[in-house]
């Protein structure tokens, strides 16, 4: 294993865990990330560790086939769903848990963000949609966003928060920013009493733009 590399990824994860907690995204405790430094192991947060004081030292490194872990810490109560998820998409490097206010606000009220109102939107996400409630840390919970994962690189998570994925730490961290400014626009535009759909054709041309997520 190339320490170098992990070394790296630790070093990052802890800048992204400053990152959400100092845009808002998280707060105290909240969140978890992970990175996949090889076909064999996966880096991720610490439970019960704010992520705007996270340090290297702290990440927690897991064996993806046999769940060996490496660590003075308790791994995130949410590694199930990080597992499933690398287990279903093989593309997927880096993944994003964060409770971003205005994402976890439609998540609460249980609306997902299927409205075709951005150029923005459509083209990275295609649609953002919403996994049922289950209990935090479940493997019934992993289960069912990695089955929503399998065709979206992004998730709301009712009544919890939200979820990205990614080529890497920088694009998950990158579309968690993009998705909750996606909800705060269309909350701010649904203030104002309408949020105008785009054009069927213009809905086709824009997802015709959009990368096919590799399986």
């Amino acid at each position: 294993m190339d320490w170098q590399k992990e070394l790296m990824l630790c070093q990052e994860i802890a800048k992204v865990g400053k990152r959400l907690w100092q845009d808002g995204l998280v707060a105290h405790n909240d969140g978890n990330i992970s990175a996949k430094i090889d076909n064999d192991w996966i880096l991720i947060t610490p439970s019960g560790v704010n992520k705007g004081a996270l340090k290297p030292y702290q990440i927690i490194k897991i064996h993806l086939q046999n769940g060996r872990i490496e660590g003075n810490s308790k791994p995130s109560l949410e590694t199930p769903i990080h597992l499933a998820i690398y287990e279903i998409r093989s593309d997927v490097k880096a993944i994003v848990h964060a409770h971003p206010p205005y994402a976890t606000a439609f998540a609460a009220a249980g609306i997902a963000l299927m409205e075709p109102v951005f150029p923005e939107m459509i083209v990275r996400f295609g649609e953002i949609p919403l996994v049922s409630y289950a209990t935090p840390g479940t493997e019934r919970l992993a289960e069912m966003v990695a089955e929503v994962i399998q065709d979206h690189d992004a998730a709301l998570l009712q009544n919890h928060g939200a979820i990205t994925v990614g080529r890497n730490l920088e694009e998950a961290c990158g579309l968690m920013e993009a998705l909750e400014w996606t909800a705060k626009v269309l909350w701010l535009a649904k203030a104002l009493g309408n949020a105008i759909p785009l054009s069927p054709s213009e809905i086709a041309r824009l997802f015709s733009m959009r990368p096919k997520p590799a399986q």
